[in-house]
């Protein structure tokens, strides 16, 4: 495998990525990374989890001049989530670059206030489609000085019907920009928007030619080694397919599980007869407020709730490192989507568990995903479940919500010294601390959250008192 020092990075990235700890390259950087160093227009295939992120922040702050005041380097995504992802693994990547200013354009807020974060312009952007577009037609983004460009997940944006919005994005950037798409499947859609986008003009060969756009395509499927998955035959009717994910859960006793249904009904009324049942569950849909998803979310991630039951659309974007399991209520229509599911658990050389529920109705479906990833099906059946089996155990975390954040000039580091100083707990009791503009988010384990709670409401965090409760 490749290592990342013999690219001849940056002084400032070779340093991060040092200290990040990353040695060798995954196949899609070791790939893709050379040609993007070279200027090359690069569009890859890699499934979700590939390392592609680092790829495309290593492409863009290659190029960034500090110096110049303009948006350099845009990077597009489907979901807000998504977008707050890659602007994270960005500025991890740029910890040695203290003056690049970066900016997350995204939903969840009314765009005039972003506005005064647009000036000066920052060197990068991370933005959804809509958003941009939004920006873009009110004149407060300039992207004329664009030269990165980056589709990530590009696939989903088409699907998602952002193809109108991102033609009117790339209409606004230079034709000298460099252009990066990526993509976890590579349908006739994406292969079209590639070459209408790829310009060659970018890279150039000693002579003055263009360097041909770079076709890349690896870590496409899963190996069956990091990814077991199972097929259960159920019914059509709602108790007894809920029965069978009662006893899958039951029985395989993941860690976390996120749980695909088709429809925003479904979500509801699964997590509700889960929860009925003593599981730790809550329903994730398009639906709901960007403020409540964001905390579903949060609680996911944090260990706050053990199974999140939710649609393809709202799950684009969760990124949780040791997923336990992909359960599948239904199985999709597009065997794509199917490899988009369960790329989420088997992370980082951890194993995944990927169960799906079908009915008689669904063998072309199965077929067809097992011939997409060329694996044989395991089908198979749940262990049945005693009458009184004691009810799973509740999630190891809860929440707490501090009434104070950036704007406070809060740090992690802060509530983390005041709950083991003057609380007493251990660092071992306290799980993430998500710091937002006015709140802070603080997952504390079970046992002593009650502690927690109360010293954190009697006692001070940097000398100030701070109004705290649980996020239920």
């Amino acid at each position: 495998m490749l290592a990342f020092d013999t690219l001849g990075l940056l002084p400032p990235l070779a340093r991060a990525i040092e200290v990040l700890g990353f040695t060798s390259m995954t196949p899609v950087q070791a790939h893709a990374l050379p040609a993007i160093l070279e200027g090359r227009d690069v569009t890859a295939q890699a499934r979700t989890g590939s390392g592609k992120t680092l790829a495309l922040a290593v492409g863009i702050l290659t190029r960034v001049d500090l110096a110049e005041s303009r948006v350099q380097g845009l990077v597009v995504c489907p979901t807000r989530e998504l977008a707050e992802q890659v602007s994270t693994e960005i500025r991890r990547l740029a910890k040695f670059m203290p003056n690049l200013k970066l900016l997350a354009l995204c939903g969840g807020m009314p765009a005039r206030e972003q506005v005064p974060s647009l000036t000066p312009p920052p060197h990068v952007v991370v933005a959804t489609p809509g958003r941009l577009r939004d920006h873009l037609k009110r004149g407060t983004v300039a992207l004329d000085g664009v030269r990165v460009l980056v589709l990530d997940e590009a696939d989903r944006m088409l699907d998602m019907g952002f193809a109108d919005a991102i033609a009117h994005i790339v209409a606004e950037t230079p034709k000298s920009r460099q252009t990066l798409m990526f993509s976890a499947t590579f349908p006739e859609s994406i292969t079209a928007l590639a070459r209408g986008l790829s310009t060659g003009s970018v890279g150039r060969k000693p002579g003055g030619a263009s360097i041909p756009p770079l076709f890349v395509k690896v870590d496409t499927t899963h190996d069956a080694t990091e990814i077991e998955q199972l097929f259960f035959r159920v019914s059509t009717d709602f108790e007894s397919r809920l029965e069978t994910l009662r006893a899958l859960l039951l029985q395989y006793h993941p860690d976390s599980a996120l749980v695909f249904c088709h429809t925003r009904e479904d979500t509801r009324g699964v997590a509700a007869a889960l929860a009925q049942r003593g599981f730790s569950a809550l329903a994730l849909n398009g639906e709901m407020e960007q403020k409540d998803r964001d905390e579903v979310l949060l609680r996911f991630a944090n260990g706050s709730c053990s199974v999140l039951v939710a649609t393809d659309v709202a799950a684009r974007g969760l990124d949780i490192k040791a997923l336990g399991a992909v359960v599948a209520w239904e199985l999709p229509k597009d065997p794509d989507v199917h490899i988009h599911r369960i790329g989420r658990t088997g992370r980082a050389g951890l194993k995944g568990l990927a169960l799906s529920l079908c009915t008689s109705r669904d063998t072309d479906r199965v077929q067809a995903i097992a011939e997409r990833q060329g694996i044989q099906v395991k089908w198979t059946v749940p262990e049945p479940v005693p009458a009184r089996v004691a009810p799973p155990m509740p999630a190891p975390m809860r929440t707490l919500i501090v009434e104070g954040g950036r704007q406070d000039k809060l740090r992690a580091g802060d509530v983390l010294g005041a709950l083991c100083g003057d609380v007493g707990l251990s660092g071992d009791d306290i799980g993430k601390i998500d710091v937002g503009a006015s709140r802070t988010y603080v997952a504390v384990r079970r046992a002593h959250v009650k502690k927690a709670y109360e010293g954190l409401r009697a006692g001070k965090i940097k000398g100030r008192s701070f109004r705290v409760w649980f996020l239920e």
